[in-house]
C-alpha cells in the first residue's frame, strides 16, 4: 500500500526529480516508509512512489521497481492478494524472482500476459508500468476502485498522475474548482457525476474509472481508454438452491478473507456492530482458532454514549464470542471542530456526513495501537441489498413477475418491521409507486422545483446559477427509483453511484494515518457469484442480505444475525451542528462562498440548520462542505 506519481511529457525540461519529489513528499502520509524517483533514459518519463511496507519489507521490494533487465518499471499502489498462486503459476513457466513481493509478481505477469494480466488479479491497485521497448505506458485500477487514480491529459504532449490531486497541484496544475459539479453538489447533494465517471471536482483533473486500463504512447501520445471487467445482471441461476448457494457463498467469502490476512505487518479490524464488519471478526476467529494461532484478534470502533444509534452493545457481543483485544474511540462535537479541516484536506472533495470525521477516528485509533492492516466490511450491502431502500426494487420486479409472492413479500415485510423505529417504512405507497412507474417525470419534476425554488427564495448566486446550471446531471440522486429489478439496482449501487464514494471516503482516511483497508466482500468471483443469485435470495421474508443471514448464523451472535434495524455508521452529528462553535464554521464557509461569488448574499443572515447525517435538505453541511473547496 502506498502512494504513486508520475510525469510524462515530450519536454523533457518538465521531468525532472524535482518535481516529482514535490509531487510524492504531498503524500508522504501514504507512504511513510521510503521514497523512490525514477525517469527513464530518453527523458519522457518520470516515476515517483511513496511505499507503506506490508509485504516483503525489505529493499527488494522498494520502488519504482524495474523487472526483466530494465525493460519493464512499475510504480504501484495496492495489494494482489492472490500473488502467492499468480507467482505458482509463472514460476512453473520458467519466471523467476528476486523479491516476495505481490510488485514483482504483478510485473512477471504484465510481461506474461499484457492487459489480460488484469483478468487474474485478485486485489486492490492503480499502478503505471512503462515499457522501454514499446515505448507505453500502461495504467489500470482494480474492479471496483478503491485505489484511486488521477490524472491531467492535455491530449498532445503532457500527462501527469497520482494517487491523490494534491500531487498534481503540487507539480503546479491549477486549483480550478469545477463548477458545474459544485452547482449540481449545493443543489441536489450529488458527489459525483453518474454520466461521466472520470469527472472530479477541478477543473482538468480526470479519474482513471473503475475497471478501466489505459496505454499512452509516446511517440504520437496518444490514449487509448478500455473497460476490462463488468457484471452482467442478467446472469441469473434460477435453478440453485439456498442449500447449494449458501455452501458456494461460504466457501468463497472463507478463501476471500484468508487471502486478505495475508501480511508481513499486524492486521486488525474496523468493527462498527452491524452483520457485514461482525462477520469479518467472527470468521477471522474462526480462521484463527482452526490454526490453533496463539494470535489474538485486534478490533477498533468509534462509540457514541447516550445516543440512539450507538451500536456498543453489539460491538460487545463480537468482542466477546471472539475474545478480540477491543479499542474503541469516543467522538464528539469538539472533535469534530477540531479535524474537519484535516479530513476536508485529505478527502480533497466534499463527503455527506460527519461519519467519515469517525472513520478518520478510527484509522488514527489503529495507528496509535500499532495495527497497520484493518479488514472492514464495506461492499456487502451493495451486493446484498442491505439498504432499506433496495426493498422499493425488489418488490417492483416480484410485482412484475409473481403478484402472489409480491402480496407475500410485501406482508412479510410490513409484519417484520412494524416496530422498527430506526428505518422509515419503505412500502410502496402512491408517491413511490408514481416514481417507478414514471422515472420520466420525476426527474423533471425535480429538476423545475428546485429551479422554482431557486426563483422564489434564492441561496445561490443568479449568475452562477446561470453558468453552471447543467440540466443533463440533474435528479441523477432519483436514478434508482428507476430500477425495475432488485439486481438493477444493486448494480448502480455497486458500478455506477454508490459504492464508489465510501471507497474514496474509507482510502484517503485510511491513507491519512498511514493504514491500509482490505475489503473481502470485494472479490470479484464472489461479486459475480451473488450477481447470479435470485433477488428472493437476498431479501427474503422481510429481511435483507438474506443469505448472508443464513449461510453464517452458526458463527455470529444471533442478535446481530437477526437484527431488524439498519444504522449506517452513523453519529449524532446533529446534536453536532447545534453548537455554537459549529455554526460559527458554517457561517465562515458561507461568507467564503459568498465572497466566491457562489452563495447568494441572502444566506448570512440565514441561521444554520443543525442536520443529520440523513436529512435530505442539508444545505448548512453542504455549504461547510463546498467552502473547504476553497481552502
Amino acid at each position: 500500500m502506498c502512494g504513486i506519481a508520475g510525469i510524462i511529457s515530450k519536454n523533457i525540461s518538465k521531468v525532472t526529480v524535482e518535481r516529482l519529489k514535490l509531487m510524492t513528499d504531498s503524500i508522504a502520509h501514504r507512504g511513510p516508509d521510503g521514497e523512490g524517483h525514477w525517469i527513464s533514459e530518453n527523458g519522457m518519463v518520470g516515476f515517483g512512489h511513496r511505499r507503506l511496507s506490508i509485504i516483503d519489507l525489505s529493499s527488494f521490494g522498494a520502488q519504482p521497481m524495474h523487472y526483466a533487465n530494465g525493460r519493464y518499471t512499475i510504480t504501484f499502489n495496492g495489494e494482489i492478494y492472490n500473488y502467492l498462486e499468480i507467482k505458482k503459476g509463472l514460476q512453473a513457466k520458467g519466471y523467476t524472482f528476486n523479491s516476495n513481493s505481490d510488485t514483482e509478481v504483478l510485473l512477471a505477469l504484465y510481461d506474461a500476459k499484457r492487459e489480460k494480466c488484469l483478468e487474474d488479479l485478485d486485489g486492490m491497485f492503480s499502478f503505471a508500468i512503462y515499457d522501454e521497448q514499446v515505448k507505453s505506458v500502461f495504467f489500470a485500477r482494480d474492479r471496483f476502485g478503491e485505489k484511486p487514480l488521477f490524472y491531467t491529459y492535455n491530449g498532445k504532449d503532457e500527462f501527469h498522475f497520482g494517487s491523490e490531486m494534491k500531487e498534481l497541484w503540487a507539480a503546479g496544475i491549477p486549483k480550478d474548482v469545477n463548477n458545474k459539479m459544485l452547482y449540481n453538489y449545493l443543489s441536489y447533494g450529488l458527489l459525483e457525476n453518474a454520466n461521466d465517471q472520470s469527472e472530479t471536482f477541478y477543473e482538468g483533473i480526470q479519474k482513471l474509472e473503475a475497471a478501466h486500463y489505459i496505454i499512452l504512447k509516446l511517440n504520437d501520445f496518444s490514449l487509448i481508454k478500455k473497460r476490462y471487467w463488468d457484471i452482467d445482471i442478467n446472469n441469473v441461476d434460477y435453478n440453485t438452491d439456498i442449500t447449494k448457494a449458501s455452501e458456494k457463498f461460504q466457501s468463497l467469502f472463507y478463501d476471500s478473507v484468508k487471502k486478505r490476512l495475508r501480511s508481513d505487518v499486524p492486521v486488525g479490524s474496523s468493527l462498527s456492530g452491524g452483520l457485514d464488519s461482525s462477520l469479518i471478526v467472527c470468521v477471522i476467529n474462526d480462521l484463527l482458532v482452526n490454526k490453533s494461532s496463539p494470535v489474538k484478534q485486534k478490533t477498533f470502533s468509534a462509540r457514541f454514549p447516550g445516543f440512539e444509534k450507538d451500536e456498543g452493545k453489539y460491538m460487545d457481543l463480537v468482542n466477546t464470542k471472539t475474545k478480540a483485544e477491543s479499542f474503541f474511540t469516543f467522538p464528539n462535537e469538539i472533535g469534530l471542530i477540531e479535524k474537519i479541516e484535516k479530513v476536508a484536506y485529505h478527502q480533497e472533495e466534499p463527503f455527506g456526513s460527519a461519519s467519515i470525521c469517525v472513520q478518520f477516528d478510527v484509522m488514527k485509533l489503529a495507528k496509535d495501537n500499532g495495527v497497520i492492516v484493518l479488514l472492514d466490511g464495506q461492499g456487502a450491502d451493495e451486493l446484498l441489498g442491505g439498504y432499506h431502500y433496495y426493498y422499493n426494487s425488489y418488490f417492483e420486479e416480484l410485482k412484475n413477475k409473481d403478484k402472489g409472492m409480491y402480496e407475500r413479500a410485501l406482508a412479510d415485510y410490513n409484519k417484520l418491521h412494524a416496530l422498527n423505529a430506526i428505518n422509515k417504512n419503505v412500502s410502496p405507497g402512491f408517491k413511490k409507486r408514481i416514481k417507478n412507474a414514471f422515472p420520466f417525470i420525476i426527474k423533471p419534476y425535480f429538476q423545475y422545483k428546485n429551479a422554482l425554488k431557486e426563483l422564489i427564495n434564492p441561496s445561490l448566486n443568479r449568475e452562477f446559477t446561470n453558468n453552471f446550471a447543467d440540466k443533463s446531471y440533474l435528479g441523477l440522486n432519483f436514478d434508482l427509483y428507476a430500477k425495475k429489478s432488485l439486481n438493477e439496482a444493486l448494480y448502480y449501487s455497486t458500478m455506477t453511484k454508490g459504492l464508489s464514494e465510501l471507497l474514496r471516503y474509507s482510502d484517503r482516511n485510511s491513507m491519512a494515518h498511514s493504514r491500509e483497508v482490505r475489503l473481502p466482500f470485494l472479490n470479484h468471483k464472489l461479486v459475480e457469484f451473488l450477481f447470479t443469485l435470485p433477488a428472493e435470495f437476498k431479501i427474503s421474508k422481510g429481511w435483507t442480505k438474506y443469505i448472508m443471514r443464513e449461510t453464517f448464523q452458526h458463527i455470529l451472535p444471533n442478535e446481530i444475525t437477526w437484527r431488524k434495524d439498519k444504522i449506517g455508521y452513523e453519529p449524532p452529528q446533529k446534536a453536532w451542528m447545534d453548537t455554537a462553535l459549529a455554526k460559527e464554521m458554517i457561517q465562515s464557509k458561507k461568507e467564503l462562498l459568498v465572497s466566491k461569488g457562489v452563495l447568494n448574499k441572502r444566506v448570512l443572515n440565514q441561521t444554520p440548520r443543525a442536520v443529520s447525517a440523513t436529512d435530505e435538505n442539508d444545505s448548512s453541511w453542504r455549504q461547510w462542505m463546498a467552502g473547504s473547496l476553497f481552502s
